[in-house]
């Protein structure tokens, strides 16, 4: 009984302008594994999630550049040296044995390489991966402004970026290249800092440079042609957008966060959460049945 006192009382604290988005809540209450408060809600097989600010610095979509640094609950927790893990060091290599990675998006990379291995692209390897504050401060110390971005203020301090270089020729112009541009965004990576794109990402152009965003969100991002700060301000204004792809439907919600909040989630099938790192969160779904 106190335990459903302490969250029915949480989620008035948030306030009731999140309950509006469903028409009745049951006295159903319970506590999810990460201590988020859930309550059942009858119409739409929906149920409402009460989340806190961290929330928005957590996740795939994280924003990161001169205006928003990393927050250290948004580093991934599954970094690792790839030498030292044999399986996910398949068909490509690596400019020095230090290299570290998500393994998540390790895992997802070696997918990729896979796939471009069957395509007679095979001659990949990783410069850049994940790095600590400390090294991002010691690199930005040496290269300075014109080569590092500051510490916190590098997509390397997130471990979802990598830096891709082939063993033939320039990225620009190498097969690897070429390829990973048409592809790469069907392994949910993107191309984060393209040619054309300068002006709104504040990066020179980097053939070099992918990011692991996810999917459906990188197929979306390459079908429109928008940059990571494109696509997050897209969907804010749009609030809630569903996209087909592959035969799938998809919806994205964004959500504004204010402190503690409550937003609504599926409550019958799975769901992705990732707060932007600015000012929001957005609920990725699949819409299983709708082709």
């Amino acid at each position: 009984m106190r335990k459903w006192v302490f969250w029915f009382t949480l989620l008035l604290l948030v306030g009731t302008d999140a309950l509006l988005h469903t028409e009745s809540v049951t006295g159903n209450v319970r506590e999810r594994a990460d201590s988020a408060a859930v309550v059942t809600t009858a119409p739409g097989n929906n149920e409402l999630l009460a989340i806190g600010q961290h929330q928005v610095h957590r996740g795939n979509l994280l924003l990161v550049n001169r205006d928003y640094p990393v927050h250290p609950e948004g580093i991934t927790e599954d970094v690792v040296r790839i030498i030292e893990h044999r399986e996910l060091l398949n068909g490509y290599g690596l400019l020095d044995n230090s290299i570290r990675l998500s393994e998540s998006v390790a895992e997802r990379f070696g997918e990729m390489i896979e796939a471009a291995g069957r395509d007679g692209v095979s001659q990949f390897l990783i410069s850049s991966g994940y790095r600590s504050l400390e090294e991002q401060e010691q690199l930005y110390a040496e290269k300075g402004s014109a080569y590092a971005l500051p510490a916190g203020y590098s997509e390397h301090n997130l471990g979802l970026s990598l830096d891709i270089g082939s063993s033939g020729q320039a990225m620009e112009r190498a097969p690897e290249g070429v390829w990973l541009r048409k592809h790469a965004a069907e392994f949910g990576f993107i191309l984060r800092y393209p040619k054309d794109k300068t002006d709104i990402t504040g990066i020179e152009y980097e053939p070099w440079h992918f990011r692991y965003v996810g999917l459906p969100h990188s197929l979306i991002m390459q079908e429109q042609k928008l940059t990571l700060e494109e696509y997050l301000d897209f969907l804010k204004e749009q609030q809630s957008y569903t996209a087909m792809i592959g035969g799938q439907a998809y919806r994205l919600t964004y959500h504004a966060v204010s402190g503690n909040t409550v937003i609504p989630v599926p409550a019958d099938r799975p769901y992705e959460l990732s707060g932007t790192n600015i000012d929001g969160v957005i609920v990725t779904e699949s819409l299983e049945g709708m082709k």
